[in-house]
């Protein structure tokens, strides 16, 4: 079966998808009403499912699908793409896979909504991206490992995954301390930020957009400040709302910025 696509036509509906997240953006800083899951979970968004059920079904698509498409030929991929294709499979590993087990969420339910709506934004996402990696991507050219679009993008996306491994496990163990009550997190970058999970999430993806310089990382990129900004002001409002003795020092995911 040809899963052949025009690139113009392929270009358009990314720069839509793009305009989508930018529209999406603006609504959640004009309302400021956060996705209802975790500590934001209420009624009114339908009926309910597992959080781990429903972290492990809204995710695993992103590895599956972006796998499907990049694997259709192996054997036209260099070795460049190959590295982006393991950087894809080693994020949503852990999404899908991994995170889920380890976080403390016993009893603790998401709106099947919310999951279907993450579901699509990865249904669309993964299929972009791994379509245009794996099937109409020309070859990345010679010596692409030495280009400086390569090594600051590998840098940041390095860094950014070793932060929200660090942010991530963290908050796990602050919840294993404090059971099912929130807690101020404090130490390293919780320094500077009320969430470096997040700001290390947004580092991932804007380290493999440029280094993988084409227009549906960017568009990833995009769909990830999108989303996660937003939420990141509104955790960090939360965190000013319920402790009085909350640093005042500390920005919402921008040290010294925002």
């Amino acid at each position: 079966m040809s899963l052949s696509v025009d690139i113009h036509h392929f270009n358009l509906f990314v720069w839509a998808w793009i305009a989508l997240a930018v529209v999406v953006f603006l609504i959640l800083m004009l309302l400021r009403v956060p996705a209802p899951y975790g500590r934001y979970t209420r009624e009114g968004w339908g009926a309910f499912i597992g959080n781990r059920a429903a972290w492990v079904l809204m995710e695993i698509p992103s590895l599956l699908l972006f796998s499907f498409f990049f694997l259709r030929d192996p054997a036209s991929h260099d070795a460049v793409t190959w590295l982006f294709f393991a950087m894809w499979v080693f994020h949503y590993t852990n999404r899908s896979l991994i995170y889920p087990f380890r976080t403390r969420t016993r009893n603790k339910k998401m709106p099947l909504s919310v999951m279907f709506m993450g579901m699509f934004f990865n249904l669309v996402n993964a299929t972009l991206n791994g379509y245009y990696l794996g099937v109409i991507m020309p070859a990345y050219p010679e010596g692409w490992w030495k280009d400086p679009r390569f090594i600051a993008g590998f840098t940041i996306y390095l860094a950014g995954v070793v932060l929200n491994w660090w942010a991530d496990g963290r908050l796990i163990a602050l919840r294993r301390e404090n059971g099912r009550d929130y807690a101020i997190p404090y130490g390293g970058v919780f320094r500077w930020v009320s969430c470096p999970n997040y700001l290390g999430e947004m580092m991932e993806w804007s380290g493999f957009a440029l280094m993988a310089w084409n227009l549906p990382a960017l568009a990833f990129a995009v769909w990830t400040y999108a989303n996660l900004l937003p939420r990141a002001l509104n955790h960090h409002r939360w965190y000013q709302e319920h402790f009085q003795d909350y640093p005042r020092e500390r920005k919402a995911v921008f040290p010294f910025l925002l």
